[in-house]
């Protein structure tokens, strides 16, 4: 597996497809690093010199694309600053529920989670109708 900036990308698959498990690297942002670095996007990335791995690596950084750590970071900073002004946003994020207008009522099961079954609790001392 070849190493580009500190993350494993996947030796047998296309360069251009590799790319993209670097967090930060959509498709278009993987192209566009390919072509500053002057390498073809259907070469795989075990097939790579280490002038080549280094190409990608100075694109990357010459880009300034914003990945991996850096990113993570600055997502969680955004979510931060949205709960701590109290934003609607915000007070989505912190309660776990869909934040951009979805309904709630049905559907949203992945971010509520699985279904919390809400039962009716029988009273053992109330009359039940049968004498």
């Amino acid at each position: 597996m070849a190493r580009i900036i500190g993350v494993e990308v996947p030796s047998n698959k296309r360069i251009d497809i590799a790319l993209r498990y670097i967090y930060g690297i959509g498709p278009t942002n993987a192209v566009e690093v390919l072509e500053r670095a002057n390498i073809d996007p259907s070469i795989r990335a075990k097939n790579l010199t280490e002038q080549q791995l280094s190409q990608i690596v100075h694109a990357i950084q010459e880009g300034g694309y914003i990945i991996e750590g850096d990113l993570r970071r600055e997502i969680g900073l955004n979510l931060k600053r949205l709960q701590g002004i109290k934003c609607y946003r915000g007070l989505r994020h912190a309660r776990g529920l869909p934040v951009r207008g979805q309904r709630t009522q049905t559907n949203a099961r992945t971010r509520k989670g699985p279904r919390k079954t809400v039962g009716v609790q029988r009273n053992p001392n109330a009359k039940t109708g049968i004498h």
